[in-house]
């Protein structure tokens, strides 16, 4: 996107393009303290437990990879001049687990626009976030719905 993210408006998202951004390294000691507070499963807080388990070691909360991906998206892509929040998400998918050491980024892929009929200084943007590990494989996958002021209704 030619854009700087911070200087982003509704039209300055284009259907079909896509940026990649964020380093983001996942500690062991990071994913048992979230996990302690929020998912508290063996395979995310007990290291001995999780080498027992299915996934043979200590793997991320989907949930904290969640946040971890929000993060990123706030540092490098959600535009701080135009961003309106976003009435959801959709199909979230854990598609490999996420482990200590993990290196991770994300892809967003913009799928379609529309500018709102009701409300025409805003609009709405589709994009496929996908959560990279460091050997580009796709750890978790999101759809959501951005809402975006155009760049005509600057506040």
């Amino acid at each position: 996107m030619s854009v700087p993210h911070k200087e982003r408006y509704f039209e300055d998202y284009v259907a079909g393009e896509s940026v990649e951004f964020g380093d983001y390294l996942i500690t062991a000691r990071e994913i048992v303290e979230f996990a302690t507070r929020y998912d508290p499963q063996a395979f995310h807080v007990d290291a001995e437990a999780a080498t027992n388990s299915h996934f043979g070691g200590l793997i991320a909360s989907g949930f904290h990879t969640l946040g971890v991906m929000m993060r990123m998206m706030a540092d490098h892509f959600i535009s701080p001049l135009a961003s309106m929040g976003s009435p959801g998400l959709d199909e979230v998918r854990w598609l490999l687990p996420v482990r200590p050491g993990d290196r991770l980024r994300v892809r967003a892929t913009i799928l379609d626009t529309r500018r709102s009929q009701s409300k025409p200084d805003r609009g709405m943007i589709s994009v496929l976030y996908e959560v990279l590990n460091q050997d580009d494989q796709v750890a978790m996958s999101v759809r959501g719905w951005g809402m975006y002021l155009s760049r005509d209704a600057k506040r």
